[in-house]
């Protein structure tokens, strides 16, 4: 058996060649790192639009009567304030405050709730879900039935106006339209992404999702759209400080260790799993935080590599890349609370040498609204 038929592979996987799309094991997947080069799509999606599939992220229905007291028990955010065809992004946490995963929870009817999670961790999270599964409640894994695009941009909305009679427009961010017919096909189409900037995540059944792959393209193809792969997805979500399950988000890293604080409704009525010890930090403060970082001396900090104030190792960077536009060598990173005030100087050990940076202002990108 060789390495690719162990992997698993999204429905788009036999258009990849068509494109140009250069493979890699992704968490298990076989998923495109890019089609062209990860500084083309990054510029691509920054200044015009690129479409990602991103078909092997997982939706998990939860139906029945109780189904927002169960939700609210697992969610740290309050999911009552989710109106029908809303979308909020939350964590469920362990009792001691590391996440589970990060997701989306979209509304789709007064008891029918999708949760879109991440791909390493579809049967963990089912699991989890299953395991405190209480009261009129039913939960489904439909992750190999639904196939997903994210067409990400500042001109994704008028490329997909052209395949479609709904008025995107009156989409707001964060809302969805159910049944939208996009070039014929039934989808579910929401104002949400992944990279920072204007967008949207289209979800149907695996054969709608292969055509509209071809169709996007072909509709912005004037407009200099492009095929993206996981390595500009990873660049773009950085420079706009969007945590990744695994780097800035773990077991053993709390929401509000990453600052993500919007998603941890600690007064909400319903008592939530993780919820003791995220009041505590809440109230006391956390042990670690997140912080943006940029090199002085030369080099790229990247995963893993640890960071010290003088002999005091503080903690580590969890992402680092250059800015594919910018060229500034930049990082997040996970240290010590005392250390994590603005324009500290550290250290990080690249290749088992020390080199100087300093703690920078977040998130490295940000979108002019219009």
């Amino acid at each position: 058996m060789t390495l690719e038929t162990t992997l698993k592979h999204t429905p788009l996987f036999e258009s990849y060649a068509k494109y140009g799309g250069k493979t890699i094991d992704f968490g298990g997947w076989n998923l495109p790192v890019q089609f062209s080069s990860i500084k083309e799509e990054h510029e691509a999606v920054r200044t015009k639009a690129g479409l990602f599939d991103v078909s092997h992220m997982g939706e998990i229905f939860v139906e029945g009567s109780e189904s927002l007291a169960y939700l609210q028990k697992l969610m740290t955010n309050d999911v009552s304030k989710i109106a029908i065809d809303g979308t909020q992004y939350t964590t469920m946490c362990y009792e001691n405050g590391g996440v589970v995963d990060d997701l989306l929870i979209y509304r789709l009817a007064e008891n029918n709730y999708l949760l879109v999670v991440n791909a390493a961790n579809i049967e963990k999270d089912y699991e989890w879900l299953l395991k405190h599964e209480s009261g009129d409640v039913k939960i489904t894994n439909q992750s190999d039935e639904i196939g997903q695009l994210a067409l990400q941009g500042p001109l994704a909305e008028e490329v997909l106006q052209q395949l479609t009679d709904v008025d995107l427009s009156t989409i707001k961010p964060f809302h969805l339209k159910q049944h939208a017919e996009v070039a014929g096909f039934d989808t579910l189409v929401s104002r949400t992404g992944y990279t920072g900037e204007d967008g949207f995540e289209i979800y149907g059944a695996n054969d709608a999702i292969v055509a509209l792959w071809d169709k996007i393209l072909e509709a912005g193809k004037e407009k200099g759209v492009l095929p993206c792969g996981l390595g500009s997805r990873d660049t773009l979500r950085f420079e706009a400080c969007l945590p990744l399950y695994g780097q800035e988000l773990s077991n053993t890293i709390s929401p509000l260790e990453t600052g993500i604080n919007f998603v941890v409704k600690i007064n909400k009525e319903s008592d939530f799993i993780g919820k003791t010890v995220l009041a505590d930090q809440k109230a006391n403060g956390v042990p670690r935080k997140l912080v943006g970082i940029e090199m002085i001396d030369k080099g790229i900090p990247r995963h893993g590599y640890k960071v010290f104030v003088g002999d005091l190792e503080v903690g580590e960077v969890t992402t680092g890349t250059q800015q594919p536009l910018t060229k500034r060598n930049i990082g997040l990173a996970l240290i010590k609370s005392e250390y994590a005030e603005l324009d500290q100087e550290v250290e990080v050990e690249i290749r088992n040498k020390r080199v100087k940076a300093k703690t920078v202002a977040t998130p490295f990108y940000k979108r002019l609204k219009k």
